[in-house]
């Protein structure tokens, strides 16, 4: 696995190459990431390429204040919320109308294992939740980032994410027991 000074060096010295190391490195979980937000595969490939150009357009800004990963998510996720708020806005939906799209999205997805009962239901779950708590959850859960890196890239304090995700773990088990 490359690591976080070797992409660097690698960009430094040669944008396009490094770039190409980049991708090979974080393309996937930022995919995974982006795809957990979005649901559907084409507007996750969307933000994902989007999320790329901007890391290539942006490369010389990239002040190395944060981790290299802690800034791609921070892209990757603003990417990913502009698609959303993109959506809600040329549809005239409101936050739960868009929950409720992204829901029958996953319902028609062709990631999940249908046969896993359990596993559909925990998705929803985690798609009815506010979209705060779902990316903190989100994080948390599926990243293993710990709480300072969430709070460098959704800049918020670390005791308001731990307010979060308790409040998003108690919404899912809520969710996963009624429905």
């Amino acid at each position: 696995m490359t690591d976080e000074k070797e992409i660097k060096d690698s960009c430094d010295k040669d944008l396009k190459q490094g770039i190409k190391l980049l991708m090979g490195r974080y393309q996937e979980p930022l995919y995974n990431h982006i795809r957990r937000l979005l649901v559907s595969h084409e507007d996750t490939q969307d933000a994902l390429q989007e999320t790329f150009v901007r890391v290539f357009r942006s490369w010389k800004t990239f002040r190395g204040d944060s981790t290299l990963s802690t800034w791609l998510y921070r892209i990757a996720t603003n990417e990913s919320l502009r698609i959303l708020n993109a959506k809600k806005d040329e549809k005239n939906l409101s936050d739960n109308e868009l929950q409720n799209e992204l829901i029958v999205k996953l319902e028609t997805a062709e990631y999940l294992d249908y046969e896993d009962a359990m596993a559909v239901k925990f998705q929803k779950a985690i798609l009815s939740l506010p979209e705060k708590q779902r990316l903190v959850f989100n994080f948390r859960y599926y990243d293993e980032l710990d709480y300072d890196e969430i709070a460098e890239i959704l800049d918020t304090k670390v005791e308001t994410l731990k307010v979060n995700y308790h409040y998003a773990k108690e919404k899912i088990k809520s969710y996963i027991i009624n429905h």
